[in-house]
């Protein structure tokens, strides 16, 4: 139980910290209206425009902050509260989805990598685990499959560690881009520059916290994997 602690508690509470650093940022600048008067779907009409991405389309997304950019469909999906909002955060998160539009159009080679990843990934985070436990269940019961299983568990979910950790500069280099956007467009005042950057730095370390969840989970799979002929 000891173990359980140290291995997951640390990145719950940072990712519990971030969680709260982007409600509490969001919250804040959703309520204060950008000099422009523009909505989330009108800022990203005249920044996509601006940018020469004509071929990207605006669509709806359901929920709150599902806001995010399909390369594969060259969609830019807005959720209503940015899309029909006037607000200084909805201009931030537009800025940073175009960012991914943009990175998609110069080929840039963390954005493929991590789409590359993500059928990986996504196998990695919802079998890894189940891998794991039924091998070490079968090894208790003296299947010698069972080890072969749980290592086979700890190599899919470390595909999906090596995706939190190249989502990591796909990020950071999407609110950049937003950033000199916001500016080269004349988008924002120093003020609301100041705003809008406060949302996306707050955004990006929800990709930390989810990098170190993601690796501490990854070592305590190891952890009981290695410990099995203890």
């Amino acid at each position: 139980m000891l173990w359980f602690l140290l291995f997951w508690i640390p990145p719950l509470i940072f990712m519990i910290w971030a969680q709260s650093r982007v409600s509490s940022a969001y919250n804040k600048y959703s309520k204060v209206r950008n000099m422009s008067g523009l909505t989330g779907a009108q800022a990203a009409q005249t920044l996509l425009e601006h940018n020469g991405l004509r071929d990207v389309k605006i669509e709806g997304a359901k929920g709150k902050l599902t806001d995010h950019y399909d390369p594969r469909h060259k969609v830019l999906r807005l959720s209503s509260g940015v899309a029909r909002t006037p607000s200084v955060a909805a201009l931030g998160i537009v800025a940073h989805e175009i960012g991914h539009a943009l990175q998609d159009k110069a080929g840039y080679a963390p954005l493929r990598i991590r789409s590359a990843l993500v059928p990986a990934a996504n196998l990695g985070s919802r079998f890894g685990f189940i891998c794991v436990f039924l091998g070490l269940i079968l090894f208790a019961f003296n299947v010698a499959f069972g080890e072969t299983l749980a290592w086979v568990g700890v190599w899919l979910f470390a595909a999906a560690v090596v995706f939190a950790l190249v989502t990591l500069p796909v990020e950071y280099n999407a609110s950049n881009r937003a950033r000199q956007m916001l500016q080269a467009a004349g988008l924002v005042s120093t003020q609301e520059y100041q705003g809008a950057s406060a949302v996306l730095s707050a955004a990006a370390l929800t990709y930390v916290a989810a990098l170190l969840q993601a690796v501490a989970q990854l070592f305590f799979f190891l952890f009981l994997v290695l410990g099995m002929r203890r």
